[in-house]
């Protein structure tokens, strides 16, 4: 993969982008949202895999960072969620070739399906890798340690009104075509999230579809080597001939 360019968005450290651009004549634009339940000990570099391999298949990518729960705090759902909409302006405003696909992994799911949701984002698909699709479900599972009270600063029952306009399920219809993969033995997030989510997105009259193989894990879907990527080029190449 080629060296990436660093733009910056913000001052804090975490406030930037990674753009790889690709040398074939571009298809679109990716904007990759890495996972990691929102913390800080993970980062961008997550989603290197798939920043490179889509960029070989001609694509330009934006690979966000942005300000995750450093350890002890807690509420930062505020300044995360600005970020991911400042990065993703960034990327719309810097690559105008054909269509906006955002790709995110876990929690970096979470925000993919929720920044399509907002009015303020000109993305044109979504790819959901795994992700945390119900917030509230996820706060009474205690998932990753009870990740989304620190998020949040609070419960789902103390805070209702902040898990549901950050909780994809309970964001829908969002209006643009969705592709979710979830393996079928996760046991980072649960699968049947995934199941609930695309039920009520195509009852709410969203275009969605899960890939739901058997045998894949967490982290295989991060892997464009895994053959669960086929699948996804596929949608990808599709999503390129006829958006926008």
């Amino acid at each position: 993969m080629a060296e990436a360019e660093h733009i910056a968005y913000g001052s804090h450290s975490s406030q930037y982008v990674e753009l790889h651009r690709t040398e074939h004549q571009p298809i679109g634009t990716i904007i990759s949202i890495h996972g990691g339940y929102w913390r800080v000990a993970y980062g961008l570099e997550l989603n290197w895999p798939i920043a490179s391999h889509v960029t070989d298949l001609g694509w330009n990518v934006c690979n966000i960072e942005y300000r995750r729960i450093e350890p002890g705090e807690v509420g930062v759902w505020p300044e995360m969620s600005a970020d991911v909409l400042a990065a993703c302006g960034l990327a719309c405003a810097i690559f105008e070739d054909g269509p906006t696909i955002v790709i995110g992994h876990s929690a970096g799911g979470q925000l993919a399906l929720w920044a399509a949701a907002q009015p303020e984002t000109t993305i044109d698909a979504v790819v959901a890798l795994a992700p945390v699709a119900d917030l509230v479900a996820s706060d009474r599972l205690h998932l990753s340690k009870s990740a989304t009270r620190a998020l949040f600063g609070g419960s789902a029952d103390d805070l209702p009104e902040p898990y549901a306009a950050a909780s994809p399920l309970q964001l829908l219809p969002i209006g643009v075509p969705q592709l979710l993969v979830h393996g079928r033995g996760d046991d980072s997030v649960p699968y049947d999230f995934s199941v609930a989510y695309v039920e009520a997105a195509v009852n709410s009259g969203d275009a969605a579809t899960l890939i739901d193989p058997d045998g894949i894990d967490h982290y295989d879907v991060i892997d464009p080597g895994h053959d669960v990527w086929r699948s996804i080029d596929e949608q990808l190449h599709t999503w390129a001939a006829t958006l926008r």
